[in-house]
C-alpha cells in the first residue's frame, strides 16, 4: 500500500490488474531507497552539529 499512500498509483490500478507485482516491487525498492537516504541524511546532519 505504500505506492498507493506515497501517490505513486491508485488503488484501482491494483484492484484491476493494471499494475502487477513487479511494478509494485519496483515502487516498493524505489521507496526505501528514498527512505534509506532521507535516514542516512539526517544521520550526516547529526554528526555536523
Amino acid at each position: 500500500m505504500r505506492p498507493v499512500i506515497k501517490g505513486m498509483c491508485k488503488f484501482e490500478s491494483l484492484k484491476n490488474g493494471k499494475i502487477d507485482l513487479a511494478d509494485i516491487a519496483l515502487m516498493n525498492d524505489a521507496l526505501d531507497v528514498v527512505a534509506d537516504n532521507e535516514y542516512l541524511i539526517s544521520q550526516e546532519s547529526e554528526k555536523e552539529k
